[in-house]
């Protein structure tokens, strides 16, 4: 039920958080029209882990909400398929081929099954597709083309393993982290310097190395047969695809120090111009003890294991709704049984109104939802820098609100989760068996009743539910019908 009315609201009030200037400031693309949105794609050398994913969600929701907000959205994302090292500091071998040798297959078989597998995880978790999926083994041409534009001006030199970027000549390298020194934007990495420069120097193009068994990815380049670098991919696709100056670039905050750092410096040299006006960056998921989630630290839970555990992965997603995007979010079984129990419970209150609605046979009330005070309180939380437990807060002030009609109750939800993305129409795989329409109405009936405090009238109901088969579980957030136990 997104309306203009809707729209120009939320883009009139619409502020996000900057982490190039540390400021929450008023949202309008450069066009007030479009926003031209990049990415930063997972490394596919590996199944992806639900850390990884909890920035896909963070970046699916800002997309919901500016569409939302009535603005086109042309978002971009990059698979990286070759030269992510295993070290930052531009040494190690390239994770594609460390995969490709473990599990006796070619990089190119590694790049192909990883990437399937993050798609078919990102549609179980209901994230949008993205308007352009940038794998950085189809654009070399265009990789090699910035490398030679930043070589023309003055910033790149050569040495015995490639070329490299030379961040001297940077006057205001690392102002994605002020309050870092240059010396200490690699966070406390010791880097091996080589025949580097300086310590911040990153490779643009590493050369195969002489005598070595031919690589499954190398291509000639004007300087001899290699690949690229990490971090020119990014800036190379996201101008091609998206301009020189985008209006939003996206990833976790473990790219802001290095990756995102360096694609400002390399992207910023080649055109003069700024590379994008906002920067946006999601925390980590966390395990039970602080630790970081992720491939290096082996504690890495996939959707399928979500999935093993008889979990739907919406479960997650709604999990992550419960915490800002800024904010870390830690993982347990047991956050996530609260989580799935409470999405059962909303899906199950949702069915019941669908339900009285079918049965009462009522228009939809669009133009009372765009005067209701709980569509006004979800867009500005959306407007508080997507502040979604606020948002999933007033979802559940609306759905235990006795005063707001059925039809204009379904109306409501059905609008937040365009932003949302739960379909909370949509039973999960593990949902239970569908409930007959007259005692859902019973059940709805019944929880209006007790919010009113109406006890005996409830009992009453309760005992007419009992009857046709069904018991139910009342929870703080709701209640849930199940088939009677004879």
């Amino acid at each position: 039920m997104t309306t203009e009315l809707v729209g120009k609201q939320l883009r009139q009030s619409l502020a996000l958080h900057n982490t190039l200037t540390g400021t929450q400031d008023q949202f309008t693309p450069a066009d007030h029209e479009t926003v031209r949105m990049y990415v930063c794609g997972p490394t596919v050398y590996s199944a992806p882990h639900i850390g990884n994913m909890r920035t896909y969600l963070f970046s699916d929701v800002l997309r919901r909400t500016l569409r939302f907000a009535g603005y086109g959205v042309r978002a971009a994302m990059n698979i990286t398929d070759v030269g992510h090292l295993t070290s930052d500091a531009d040494t190690g071998d390239d994770k594609m081929a460390m995969a490709a040798a473990a599990e006796r297959a070619t990089a190119w078989e590694i790049a192909e099954k990883y990437t399937a597998k993050f798609f078919a995880d990102a549609q179980q978790l209901n994230i949008l597709p993205m308007d352009y999926v940038l794998r950085a083994t189809d654009h070399i041409p265009h990789q090699i083309a910035l490398i030679e534009r930043l070589e023309e001006k003055g910033f790149v030199y050569r040495t015995a393993d490639g070329l490299y970027f030379d961040t001297s000549l940077v006057p205001d390298y690392g102002k994605l982290t002020p309050n870092d020194t240059r010396e200490n934007i690699r966070a406390g990495e010791r880097v091996a310097m080589g025949e580097k420069r300086h310590t911040t120097d990153f490779a643009l193009w590493k050369f195969s190395r002489p005598g070595a068994p031919k690589r499954d990815m190398e291509w000639p380049s004007p300087w001899g047969v290699g690949f690229p670098g990490w971090h020119i991919e990014c800036s190379a696709m996201a101008m091609e695809y998206l301009g020189e100056t985008l209006d939003m670039h996206l990833g976790g905050i473990d790219h802001i120090a290095i990756h995102h750092t360096n694609e400002i410096a390399q992207s910023e040299s080649a055109t003069g111009k700024p590379f994008s006006r906002w920067w946006m960056h999601g925390a980590f998921l966390t395990a039970e003890g602080a630790r970081r989630m992720g491939k290096s630290e082996g504690n890495q839970i996939t959707v399928t294991t979500l999935r093993e555990w008889g979990y739907h992965p919406l479960d997650f997603r709604y999990l992550v709704l419960l915490s800002h995007y800024r904010s870390p979010l830690t993982f347990s079984r047991g956050v996530l049984d609260s989580a799935a129990v409470a999405l059962g419970r909303l899906r199950h209150r949702v069915a019941a109104l669908v339900a009285a609605a079918e049965a009462e046979d009522l228009p939809t009330p669009e133009p009372q939802a765009q005067d209701s005070p709980y569509l006004q309180q979800f867009v500005a939380a959306l407007a508080e820098d997507l502040n979604m437990p606020r948002a999933v807060s007033v979802l559940w002030n609306l759905v235990r609100d006795p005063d707001v009609a059925d039809a204009l109750k379904l109306t409501l939800l059905r609008s937040f989760d365009e932003v949302l993305g739960l379909d909370l129409d949509a039973a999960p795989e593990t949902a239970a068996p569908q409930v007959p329409h007259e005692v859902a109405q019973l059940a709805q009936r019944r929880w209006e009743l007790r919010s009113q405090r109406k006890w005996a009238e409830s009992d009453e109901l309760r005992d007419a539910i009992h009857a046709a088969g069904y018991e139910v579980q009342d929870g703080p957030d709701g209640y849930q019908l199940v088939p009677r136990k004879e």
